[in-house]
């Protein structure tokens, strides 16, 4: 079932987070309606959606009403259970695939699924008990960061290892679960591509974004990367390769390390990204309305940027500076989380540059 998805039709978005809102907006002013699947009361996507469903990835039967109340489903964060998709793919399809799932939702598959294609990725061992922890650290070494295979997001799960001995406290405050240890590599710098694939295969990719991060968290985001031209070609012709070879619908990051060896991939992430924020005012056509237009089976749109932008996430105690930014001239997005806590994206703003105003 391929055909484009009328006005009127249902989205639904597994999780509420601000990626499922920016979607919902995305697809309201497409003439979609939005339906959102969120285990937690009063999802910051709930506020613009068009209908929630509150209820857990092990409740079958709401799995179930949810699948058949939409046209399609695509989900806003990568680690939803395999018997929740189950369920639902019977009744509805999903997209991005669940091939594209199976390789984000495991480091090892992911780091594995690269190299098939023949792409450079970090030095890196399979941690899954105290022998293979010991073999890990004699081959990987120091610095290196241990990393649970699983559920690992904005720092979570990560634990920097400075000196061969820790490995022993780091693998034990893992608990047992499945890690992988990475080596350090020697980067300028981070950028991500955002890409889009439409049903029909085609691919549209947007300009590298270069990245700073904090504490393993997005800082900020600024387009055009320090990249030079044949540079630029190369990481949209990598991403173009990871979509083409997950048979991939919708929109995808994906991080890569600039070194005097060429690109590492860093990560993929099968949603859209916070790295694309700055879509929302460097092109006509952002990556929420990009990601909508390719789950719906619609042409995708131009995804040109018009504008130098610098995206900078609104994290924990950043909200304080909201009095300067409402007075100033970028474009402030608030997420509409009620609690502000320390590490949490409360929102992010986007500025364009002055050169942009001159162009």
């Amino acid at each position: 079932m391929n055909n484009p998805l009328p006005q009127g039709a249902t989205v639904g978005i597994l999780g509420g987070g601000q990626l499922g809102r920016m979607l919902s907006v995305a697809a309201s002013r497409l003439g979609l309606n939005t339906h959102i699947f969120e285990p937690e009361a009063n999802p910051p996507a709930g506020q613009v959606a068009n209908r929630v469903t509150t209820a857990s990835y092990e409740d079958t039967k709401a799995l179930q009403t949810f699948a058949q109340s939409v046209d399609v489903i695509t989900y806003e964060f990568e680690n939803i259970p395999t018997s929740a998709l189950d369920i639902l793919e019977i009744i509805c399809p999903i997209r991005p695939g669940r091939k594209a799932l199976a390789v984000s939702q495991d480091r090892l598959v992911e780091k594995e699924f690269l190299v098939s294609l023949g792409l450079k990725i970090a030095p890196h061992a399979n941690v899954t008990n105290t022998e293979s922890a010991l073999e890990a650290i004699a081959t990987i070494s120091v610095p290196s960061i241990l990393k649970t295979r699983r559920m690992g997001y904005d720092g979570k799960g990560q634990i920097r290892l400075i000196e061969t001995s820790d490995m022993a406290n780091a693998w034990k405050s893992m608990q047992g679960s499945e890690s992988i240890l990475e080596g350090f590599i020697d980067f300028s710098h981070e950028v991500s591509v955002i890409a889009a694939r439409s049903i029909d295969g085609q691919v549209a990719c947007y300009d590298p974004g270069e990245n700073v991060h904090e504490d393993g968290i997005l800082r900020s985001t600024k387009v055009p990367a320090s990249l030079n031209t044949s540079q630029r070609m190369d990481a949209v012709l990598i991403a173009a390769k990871i979509l083409n070879a997950l048979d991939y619908v919708g929109v995808m990051g994906v991080e890569l390390f600039i070194t005097a060896d060429g690109f590492i991939v860093n990560e993929i992430a099968p949603r859209v990204h916070n790295s694309g924020h700055w879509t929302q005012n460097g092109c006509d056509i952002c990556q929420f309305e990009q990601h909508i237009r390719a789950i719906a089976c619609w042409p995708l749109g131009d995804g040109s940027r018009h504008s130098d932008i610098r995206m900078e996430n609104l994290i924990g105690a950043d909200m304080d500076r909201l009095p300067d930014l409402r007075r100033g001239g970028a474009a402030l997005h608030l997420y509409g989380k009620s609690e502000i806590k320390p590490g949490r994206k409360m929102g992010h703003v986007n500025f364009r540059s002055q050169s942009s105003f001159n162009s």
